[in-house]
Parts: C-alpha cells; structure tokens; sequence
C-alpha cells in the first residue's frame, strides 16, 4: 500500500479495551464471504488466513492486523446485527487505524462507509466507537474526501445529543481532525453559533475540545467573518477571568489572537468591521473584555500574560 498522508494536528483517540485472542474457528458461509470480496472489489493477498472474522474482536491492542484480516473484519461489521460483535468490531477496526498503512487500506476495501454507517445506530455506544474510528480514519488527507458526507450529521449530533457525553466529545473530536486543514471548514459555517453555546455550557472537557475546533476554524481568514458574526451570550466574558483553568484560558486567549491576526492581516480592525449587537465581535472588542485582558497582564502565569501581550491592544 502507498504511504498514507497524515495531518499534523490530528490527535488520534485512545486505544479501545481488548482481551486474548481466542483460538481459531474455521469460517462461515465461505461463499457469503468470497462473493463480498469480489462485491466490495477487494484484492487478493499473498496471505493465509489464520483467524475467523469473530476471533479478530478479541486480539491485543499490540496486534496490528493485515489487509485479508481487515476484510473479514469489515465484512463482519456489514453483515451482523449483534450489537455486542458490532460494537467489538468498531474497537478493532479504530484501533488499527491509528496506524497509517490501515488507514489506506480500509480505505479501499470500502471501510469507511461501512463505518460510518454506525454512526446511525441508535445504541449511543456503538455510535461513540464509530465515531472514534471515523477520527483515527480522519488523519489521511484522502480519507477525509470521504468522511467530510458525515459532518453535517456529526455536527447535528454534536449538538442535539446529550450534554458532555461520550457521544458528543467523539463527535467533537472527530470535527477537530476535519478541520485541522481549510479544506472542510466551510462545512461548519451554520454551526458556529451553536458551538460557542456547546462551550459556554458543557464541563471542562467540553469546553476544551469546542475550544480546539475554534482554534483550526480561527486560523483560516475565510472563517473570520462567521465568527465574528455569531450570536454569542456574554458569559463568554467569564472564559477570561483569572481563575479560569489555564488549559481553557490560555486556548480562549489564542481563539482571540488569531481572530485579530487575521483581522490586521486584511486591514480591517481600523475601518471598524460591521457586525450585529450581541455577536462575538463585539464582545471581544468592548469595554468590559479589554478591562479583563488588562487585569491578564498582572496573571500569575507566565505563558497567560505572554499570550496577553502578544495581542497588540493590550
């Protein structure tokens, strides 16, 4: 297989649980399995198959699996309905691709629809793993063609679902891997309102991972104005009070750097920028943001009061 091409912001999710691999069973309905191989146009390989379908489930993080292996895999995850085997088969399949080669691999064997056809399951954990592999699937740039037909409903998710579940920071983090690049950032233009909600009330957790995908939104240019113009409540204020934690307060402060960087770059903080009462921008340039970003100045911190000076106004 080629060599995958990686982003360098991708940040893959953790290893899933694993046991033993269980001793070898001999395969079922050979012919159901032979015709998939030619249905999802599959090629062979130079490999015997030393494992049914069921017993991949089961083998150890430190087992990486071959293409033959991850056919099976793939097939097993199309063809059962059993949510304990489905549920299994996702772990596998997102902890293989973490590694480059498998994501090229899955890739063509058709994975990634197969994946992120889970994503529809109304068991919420079986949605989580889903979007866990679709993540490590992320980091290929070629990938990420086919994963960007699933942002709008991962958005949805996102934002519909269950306040700081698993569900939701799988979503979020698979959203911040496709946008580490401009290439799919446009998709979240609608979203971005209701992201700064998702901030403002979710746990820290949350507001970390929000806070990394306005991060990859707020170095593109083409994205200033969206965030600029989103309705956002003014407790967003209360993100830059001292006593915030530093992993939260050092990323609001850099949301806010880059945001006025790609402003100076354009020209357009001194012909005052038209944005509605109430929006993001006229948060951070009022009155009551810049008295807090003074008060930053004197923060016990010192990588805080560097990101405060680094912004020019303060």
């Amino acid at each position: 297989a080629r060599a995958a091409k990686g982003l360098a912001g991708f940040r893959p999710c953790p290893p899933g649980p694993a046991l033993r691999a269980a001793p070898a069973r001999a395969w079922a309905a050979p012919g159901t399995w032979a015709g998939w191989r030619r249905r999802r146009g599959a090629r062979r390989v130079g490999l015997r198959p030393s494992r049914s379908a069921e017993d991949l489930t089961n083998g150890s993080y430190d087992d990486i699996l071959n293409a033959e292996q991850l056919q099976k895999l793939l097939y097993l995850l199309e063809s059962t309905e059993d949510p304990v085997i489905i549920e299994k088969a996702l772990v596998t399949l997102g902890n293989n691709a973490a590694f480059s080669a498998n994501q090229v691999i899955i890739r063509e064997l058709g994975g990634i629809t197969i994946v992120g056809s889970q994503i529809n399951n109304p068991n919420q954990s079986i949605k989580e793993k889903a979007l866990n592999a679709l993540n490590n699937l992320s980091v290929n740039v070629e990938n990420q063609i086919k994963i960007k037909v699933y942002v709008n409903q991962v958005c949805e998710d996102v934002l519909s679902g269950p306040l700081n579940s698993a569900v939701q920071l799988a979503g979020l983090r698979l959203l911040t891997n496709m946008t580490v690049t401009n290439d799919h950032q446009h998709m979240l233009s609608t979203y971005i309102a209701d992201l700064f909600h998702v901030l403002l009330t979710g746990n820290g957790s949350t507001k970390v991972q929000v806070l990394k995908l306005l991060l990859n939104l707020s170095e593109n240019p083409a994205m200033t104005d969206g965030l600029l113009g989103a309705q956002v409540d003014s407790s967003f204020l209360s993100l830059f009070d001292g006593h915030v934690a530093k992993e939260i307060l050092v990323r609001v402060l850099t949301l806010f750097q880059n945001i006025d960087n790609c402003l100076k770059k354009e020209g357009r903080l001194a012909l005052q920028p038209a944005f509605p009462e109430g929006s993001l921008f006229y948060l951070l340039y009022g009155d009551e943001c810049a008295q807090k970003m003074r008060a930053l100045v004197y923060h016990h911190d010192a990588d805080v009061k560097e990101k405060v000076t680094m912004i020019p106004k303060f």
